[in-house]
């Protein structure tokens, strides 16, 4: 069945998308010791609201240095999939950036063990680790998913606007569908910057969302969709992605 919940970068937000009455928060979970002091709000929350938590973890801190990567950003990761283990959430989405148009075939190759690390430490907590579309295209995935057998995907409908004449979740759903185990939407008018990625509301922008949600539920996607938008505009956005849902085959 497809869940429908809101992101939240704040605790206020969390208590925003709580009081909303949707079924799950997808949290952001950034410094290990800012997410330990806030351990006993969340759990207060969860129960008071009767939400489940997602998590969505922080960017990388410098994706061209492998040696970074492993000496800063993936002890972080793990000590963050340890909390969310505490806040019993079993899914993580994760920006590992493997863009094969700019990063070098050197630096992927660097990359890969990292994140199979990260993927390995995930399972062995009960926690599946997604990697989410930046500007990657489907074939940027795909060495990470042959070399990863337990990575997921978080199709970002938003992501897959930018940077390209067509919107690129139509080739994930084609090509990687299998490892799509969550979904971000919001929408954008295109664009080539990070200034571009606008989250408004779906119907705000260019993004042709009922195509791809069609094509998802054509697909026998049956899993979680986050609102990455306002909590003004999370509402709105719901009753469009209900509406392609529940649209009749072939419409």
């Amino acid at each position: 069945m497809i869940t429908i919940g809101g992101r939240a970068h704040t605790i206020e937000e969390v208590h925003e998308v709580g009081r909303m009455g949707l079924p799950f928060v997808e949290v952001s979970l950034d410094s290990p010791e800012t997410v330990s002091g806030q351990l006993p709000e969340l759990l207060e929350m969860k129960k008071a609201y009767g939400i489940d938590y997602l998590a969505h973890y922080p960017n990388e801190d410098n994706p061209f240095d492998v040696e970074v990567l492993k000496e800063r950003f993936v002890p972080r990761i793990k000590s963050l999939v340890d909390l969310s283990q505490k806040l019993d959430i079993t899914k993580a989405t994760l920006h590992f950036w493997i863009d094969r148009r700019w990063a070098p075939p050197e630096l992927i190759r660097g990359k890969l063990p990292l994140l199979a690390e990260i993927v390995g430490y995930g399972a062995g907590c009960g926690v599946v680790i997604c990697i989410e579309n930046l500007s990657e295209r489907h074939d940027s995935f795909q060495k990470a998913f042959d070399a990863i057998p337990g990575l997921g995907m978080t199709l970002d409908i938003g992501h897959a606007q930018l940077l390209s004449k067509e919107n690129t979740s139509h080739r994930f759903i084609e090509h990687s569908f299998g490892r799509i185990r969550h979904v971000h939407v919001h929408d954008n008018r295109g664009g080539t910057s990070v200034k571009d990625d606008l989250h408004l509301a779906l119907g705000d922008g260019v993004v042709d969302y009922q195509a791809i949600m069609s094509k998802l539920v054509a697909r026998g996607y049956d899993s979680t969709i986050t609102m990455e938008v306002k909590t003004r505009d999370m509402a709105r956005t719901r009753q469009s992605l209900q509406q392609c849902i529940h649209a009749p085959a072939g419409r």
